[in-house]
């Protein structure tokens, strides 16, 4: 797997055969400077999340999703391949990144107060 072009702000939280999630600042979002449970991630996961008691994943095709909080994400980006998914989650990462994800529309209650700050706080102001 190749994330050899995953910038610097984003570190590999997690991975196994089935799931790698990638964590962007962990050093800002330590539960001190700003809230741990709004570290921005991106989740790559074989099979699709369902909401059926019992049943984690379905399918045999990747997904890319990128979290701001937990009930805040983009929708999820699908794949043939994990290769394929691992290069759209380097490619996700990159555009957050570079300021050319537009992550405030991701939020149907608007939260300015908490957006500029997390701009602040990651260098986007």
């Amino acid at each position: 797997m190749d994330l050899s072009g995953l910038p610097d702000d984003w570190t590999v939280w997690n991975e196994t055969d089935d799931k790698l999630i990638l964590a962007y600042r962990p050093d800002v979002f330590d539960s001190e400077q700003f809230p741990a449970p709004c570290l921005p991630t991106i989740y790559l996961t074989r099979g699709k999340r369902t909401r059926r008691p019992g049943a984690d994943r379905t399918g045999e095709r990747w997904y890319v999703t990128f979290y701001l909080e937990p009930d805040v994400e983009r929708d999820a980006d699908s794949y043939e391949r994990r290769d394929a998914a691992v290069e759209g989650a380097v490619e996700l990462a990159t555009q957050f990144a570079d300021g050319d994800l537009d992550h405030r529309s991701l939020y149907q209650v608007p939260r300015e107060a908490y957006l500029d700050k997390l701009d602040e706080l990651t260098g986007r102001s």
